[in-house]
């Protein structure tokens, strides 16, 4: 499926819009089969996740797989599906913001998640450096006239961050806001397990938030503190493992 320059700008603001009415529910998905599956159960948007992507190709997370793997990978999945599609872009695999964009833009994708893990040297990316960089994609975007959306992930809460622990919401803030304020659509704090910690981020970040539903944070629960998107990663493709696991083994008796 071919996507012109004007489809790509009316899903791009398509997407934008949805972190603005309903929570925004993202099953995230691999490949191009299970991307037809959540766009005709009814899903408005198909988000990919890298994670699940990069373990189907025999690859570790974390840009473990070669970048031109992964968007062959993500442009199946947008050629398969008419809904807009949202890549996770994990920390840019050493782009430029130019080349970012127009990759993204070439396999038909209007969004991309984006964190702040250093995946060559560890922790985090300096917070200033990590705006930077968003602000210079945001610009490229715009100058390719299509208003890709940008979800910020903040990864201050990962023990990988190397932040202690009683650092990490005031940390997390900070960024966020600093990300907000370099052109981040939606941000995205990832690993947080506690109704408290949400309800505080919500308030705090200025602009649409992402969670991730588990434990005690269900969709309701989730709904309730504000939250605009909810993202799973590689959970329904681990629990499609899971039921071939059971199936196969099943078989053998």
């Amino acid at each position: 499926m071919t996507v012109d320059q004007a489809d790509l700008k009316a899903r791009a603001e398509k997407l934008r819009e949805l972190h603005s009415g309903e929570m925004l529910v993202l099953p995230n998905v691999w490949d191009a089969a299970s991307a037809e599956i959540v766009a005709e159960a009814g899903f408005p948007v198909v988000a990919t996740a890298s994670n699940a992507i990069a373990a189907m190709l025999g690859y570790p997370d974390g840009e473990g797989a070669p970048w031109q793997e992964m968007f062959a990978a993500a442009g199946r999945v947008a050629r398969a599906v008419s809904v807009p599609v949202t890549v996770d872009a994990e920390a840019g695999y050493g782009m430029q913001p130019r080349e970012l964009v127009d990759r993204l833009l070439d396999i038909g994708a209007v969004g991309c998640n984006l964190e702040d893990t250093d995946n060559r040297a560890g922790g985090l990316v300096e917070a200033g450096a990590q705006a930077d960089w968003l602000a210079a994609v945001r610009s490229a975007a715009d100058d390719a006239g299509v208003p890709i959306v940008i979800n910020a992930r903040v990864d201050a809460f990962l023990p990988t961050s190397g932040i202690p622990e009683s650092d990490r919401l005031a940390e997390a803030v900070r960024r966020g806001r600093l990300y907000r304020d370099a052109g981040a659509d939606c941000l995205y704090p990832i690993a947080v397990g506690d109704k408290d910690t949400v309800a505080t981020l919500v308030a705090e970040l200025p602009g649409p938030v992402n969670g991730n539903s588990g434990g005690s944070l269900d969709l309701a629960t989730l709904r309730e503190l504000g939250v605009a998107r909810v993202s799973y990663g590689p959970r329904f493709y681990r629990a499609a493992l899971d039921q071939l696991k059971s199936s196969v083994q099943e078989l053998r008796g």
